[in-house]
Order: C-alpha cells, then sequence, then structure tokens
C-alpha cells in the first residue's frame, strides 16, 4: 500500500506494506507513479519525500507477486516507475531504515538527496536472482563509485552498510537517531523556504538532457535483459529456491 500526504509543500510519501517488508507489487508500482506525477505537476509540491513504514524502506519486488505477474513488456510497472524516478522535476529525498532491497536500492540513485539511519542496509542482489540490475544503476554507480567498487557490490550482492554506501557517496548523511525520516524532514523543510524556480533549474542543471536521456536508454537496455533473463532457467530456479527456502543450483542453468 502506498500512502501518502501533502505538508506545507512536500509531499510525503510512505510505502505502507510492513507486514511484507513493504515489498512491492504491481499495484503499488502503479499507485506510486500516479502519485509521483500528480506530485510533480501540483504547484503547491515544492519537494518529494520517500520512507517506508516499520522501520524498513522496501525489500524490492514481492517474489510471489513477481512469480505470479512477471516483467515480460516494456511498460511493465516497475519499468515505468523508473522512467518517472528518472524525469521528475521536483526535489525528490529519500528515508532510509532498515533494509533497501533489488529496486528498494536503485531507485534511491534517481534521489536527489538520500539519508540513511545507521543501521540501514542497500543490497543488489540481481546476479543471485539469475537476472540483471535495472534502473540505470549500471550507468549510474559506476558514474559514482567507480567501476571496480561497481562491480563488487553488484556480482556479490552482499550487504552495504550505512557507513560505507555514505563513504561511496550514495547516501548524503547516516542518521544516529532511530529513523532517518525526522532529519529527511526537516531537510525538505529547508527546501521548501527556498527559491523554488532556482531549485528547480539547479536539480534539471544537475540531470542535464544528454545525461537523462542516456539514463533512460539504459533503463531500457537494462529491463531488455531483465526480460530476457526473467524467463531463463537460472532466474526459473533462483525464484523456486528463494520461495522453498533453499540455495539455488545455478550449474548448467546458463
Amino acid at each position: 500500500m502506498i500512502k501518502h500526504e501533502q505538508q506545507a509543500g512536500v509531499l510525503k510519501i510512505v510505502f505502507d506494506r510492513p507486514e511484507k517488508k513493504n515489498s512491492f507489487t504491481g499495484a503499488m508500482y502503479r499507485t506510486l507513479r500516479e502519485v509521483l506525477i500528480a506530485g510533480d505537476l501540483d504547484p503547491a509540491v515544492k519537494v518529494i519525500l520517500l520512507s517506508g513504514a516499520g522501520n524498513i524502506f522496501s525489500a524490492g519486488n514481492d517474489i510471489q507477486d513477481f512469480i505470479n505477474s512477471p516483467i515480460t513488456l516494456e511498460d511493465a510497472p516497475p519499468i515505468t516507475l523508473l522512467r518517472t524516478l528518472a524525469e521528475l522535476k521536483k526535489p525528490l529525498i529519500a528515508a532510509v531504515d532498515g533494509f533497501a532491497v533489488g529496486i528498494g536500492s536503485t531507485l534511491l540513485f534517481h534521489c536527489d538527496l538520500v539519508y540513511a539511519q545507521k543501521d540501514a542496509r542497500f543490497i543488489f542482489p540481481f546476479i543471485a536472482l539469475g537476472l540483471v540490475p535495472e534502473g540505470a544503476i549500471t550507468l549510474l554507480m559506476p558514474r559514482l563509485i567507480g567501476h571496480q567498487r561497481s562491480s563488487e557490490i553488484l556480482f556479490f550482492g552482499e550487504p552495504v552498510s550505512a557507513q560505507e554506501a555514505q563513504k561511496l557517496g550514495f547516501v548524503n548523511k547516516v542518521i544516529l537517531e532511530s529513523s532517518a525520516l525526522q532529519y529527511a524532514e526537516e531537510r525538505a523543510k529547508v527546501l521548501t523556504a527556498m527559491s523554488f524556480g532556482s531549485l528547480l533549474q539547479t536539480k534539471a542543471l544537475l540531470k542535464s538532457g544528454r545525461l537523462k536521456s542516456e539514463i533512460l536508454e539504459q533503463i531500457d537496455a537494462e529491463a531488455s535483459l531483465f526480460m530476457e533473463r526473467l524467463k531463463g532457467p537460472a532466474a526459473k530456479e533462483a525464484l523456486s529456491a528463494f520461495m522453498e527456502k533453499r540455495v539455488p543450483k545455478f550449474k548448467d542453468l546458463d
């Protein structure tokens, strides 16, 4: 479930499915995209803030929903959401508590500011699922932290701590309190008092036309390979193993 409310120029969006670790269903992707687009068009909204309920940001795709409704088309809900994130004009802030997994982590690379609670962990498990990364992460991560470090994170899919993420540059600040949300709300409030036109133009300059085109092209390139891999034996074995709570056996499956 996606909850949202607007307060004093800040559109607060909450991933509110804590019993499932805020994992995304197709319906949630569609609702989130609609709320983001509406907020980007609403003149009363100055800043958009993302967070997760229950001290967890998001466990990524709901695997059962993913099995029932696999990504088969380029206009599938996760892909259209990622394109929307890449094209947002207004400042986008994320407050990350707990785990951010899969698309829960890749979407952060489309945020302008990311604040993480000290126990937050970021996981990119695509290869472990027999898939490839998504959301233009294979373009954005190497640009930010370099090829070798990106390879280590994406190849092994091991958790990245909030402290390490800050050192690497995809987290702005590590929050020592029990949640990052209050600090993120305070920073959002500061932005609402600034020149809105200057904020919009500065974000547009940071995401120049060429870079935006490259991001959208990479989202589509990754999505094409993702869908191809999803039909293959490695992904089927990995998803089955996940549901059966066992280690996948990839030998001779590629």
